[in-house]
């Protein structure tokens, strides 16, 4: 037999150790080339050997035959397909990972923590909830601006994380459901309390810059006390409102701000979350709770 000699079927199978009905399953598919004789058998060249014996290493593999045939077409490469498969593979187990979680949470969660982790059995849901609560607050700012500050201050539970995270993490969800959450958040961040602010956008961004100063103090463990920080970030707000940063203004930008209870409780929530992680709200409650001690 020489290279050019067409093989029947049963040769091809010999060669490869592919069964014959699968062989006729695979050209029924369009991923084997086959030829017909006078007789209407199927015969193969000699590439099918080589074709077929590809096509079992990707089947091994679970590939599917969708991603197969576009490798034996050269539409895409063994690499990309490789590459695709694991993707999918890594996003099940995550899945199955973030399910077996949730399930230990509530093995160990009192029955009424039941409706709680109900609300994060979907991780997609549950971030969508969180990221609508800060891109309304935050709303004068520019989206990747936004974007940014969702990665840094809203961290996500790994799909492994213990109980006491899913937890923290259901009872966020909860908090950001409630509208009086919304309102003393956005009067902690603005102190809309105390009227006159010229640029509100300008005023977020800066109070941002003012975080970014106080998270060494808030990292070393130092207790909230008045300094450059809070000097800083008073001169913000005077400046927002063509004011001068004096004892009354100070006084006014404490008296003028909502309880701040529910917003204490979301970051704490979040530190559970973020670990070792400074967020800015852990920042800004520094920076509010030095003004505290000043005024005081």
């Amino acid at each position: 037999m020489t290279d050019s000699t067409p093989m029947t079927i049963g040769e091809l199978s010999t060669r490869t150790g592919v069964a014959v009905r699968t062989i006729r399953f695979y050209c029924d598919e369009g991923l084997l080339e086959v030829r017909r004789t006078a007789a209407g058998h199927r015969v193969f060249d000699r590439a099918a050997v080589d074709r077929l014996r590809l096509l079992r290493r990707l089947r091994a593999f679970g590939i599917g035959l969708t991603a197969i045939a576009d490798v034996l077409s050269g539409t895409r490469s063994i690499a990309e397909v490789i590459a695709t498969e694991r993707a999918a593979v890594d996003a099940e187990f995550a899945a199955l990972s973030h399910r077996r979680a949730l399930l230990a949470a509530v093995e160990h969660a009192a029955p009424a923590a039941l409706d709680l982790l109900a609300a994060v059995a979907d991780p997609s849901t549950a971030r969508a909830t969180l990221g609508t609560f800060w891109r309304r607050q935050l709303a004068p700012l520019p989206r990747p601006l936004i974007e940014d500050f969702l990665d840094m201050n809203v961290p996500e539970p790994t799909p492994d994380a213990p109980p006491e995270q899913l937890l923290a993490y259901a009872e966020l969800i909860a908090l950001v459901a409630n509208p009086a959450l919304s309102t003393a958040m956005s009067d902690t961040i603005r102190h809309r309390g105390t009227p006159g602010v010229r640029d509100e956008r300008r005023l977020l961004l800066d109070v941002a810059g003012a975080c970014l100063t106080a998270a060494p103090a808030v990292a070393a463990g130092r207790a909230p006390a008045p300094g450059a920080e809070l000097d800083h970030y008073v001169d913000i707000h005077a400046g927002a409102r063509g004011l001068a940063d004096t004892p009354a203004f100070r006084r006014q930008l404490l008296a003028d701000t909502a309880d701040t209870a529910d917003v204490r409780r979301y970051w704490q929530l979040t530190a559970t979350l973020a670990g070792d992680t400074v967020t800015s709200g852990a920042a800004h409650l520094w920076l509010f709770d030095a003004l505290t001690v000043a005024v005081a």
